[in-house]
């Protein structure tokens, strides 16, 4: 088994200074953010960023990585305390309400739920599709939820509910109601 070598201190530095630059980077402008503008944030040069990072979906993924395990952390803590419908309910519109207001997380989560990917796309999708397999299947077994309904529909829906609620208001002004027609339509009919 090789061992990889660790970074060296400086190196470690521009990996740090690289990721917050992005975050913030894609958070204002989505994932199309300029790479250079990120280099130059982050007071290294393009040499450096590419080093790291040698595609936009790499770096995209190590800058969001931690927010999609935290969401995805947050299914369980939430399964915990709530009834599984309104757990489910919940975790989506914080899934939505967290897509809306960091521009980049909406290009992640859309291809962390897709089918296939990368291994860091397995990273961040893995998360998310483990907690809302969590919640789907509690809310099934309640009956709250359509037993047709998969895991993946459910995040595939989400991603899209936040995306219209963003063309409606670039604020997601629109986000709860759309929700909350999506919630009613995943809903067993009696």
């Amino acid at each position: 088994m090789t061992q990889l070598k660790p970074m060296r201190a400086d190196a470690r530095r521009n990996y740090e200074r690289l990721l917050k630059a992005a975050a913030e980077a894609f958070a204002e402008h989505g994932e199309g953010a300029s790479l250079d503008d990120i280099a130059k944030r982050a007071g290294v040069g393009s040499g450096t960023l590419y080093r790291h990072f040698p595609t936009r979906q790499a770096l995209l993924e190590a800058a969001y990585l931690d927010r999609i395990e935290a969401m995805a952390a947050r299914a369980g803590e939430l399964a915990d305390r709530l009834p599984p419908g309104a757990a489910l309910e919940a975790w989506l519109h914080e899934v939505c309400v967290g897509t809306v207001q960091v521009r980049g997380m909406k290009a992640l989560l859309g291809s962390a739920v897709a089918d296939g990917g990368t291994a860091a796309l397995n990273a961040c999708g893995t998360p998310m599709r483990a907690a809302a397999a969590r919640l789907v299947e509690a809310a099934q077994k309640e009956g709250t939820l359509r037993a047709d309904v998969e895991p993946s529909d459910v995040l595939r829906l989400a991603h899209g509910v936040a995306g219209a609620a963003e063309l409606a208001d670039p604020e997601g002004g629109q986000l709860t109601r759309y929700l909350s027609l999506l919630t009613e339509g995943l809903r067993p009919r009696p």
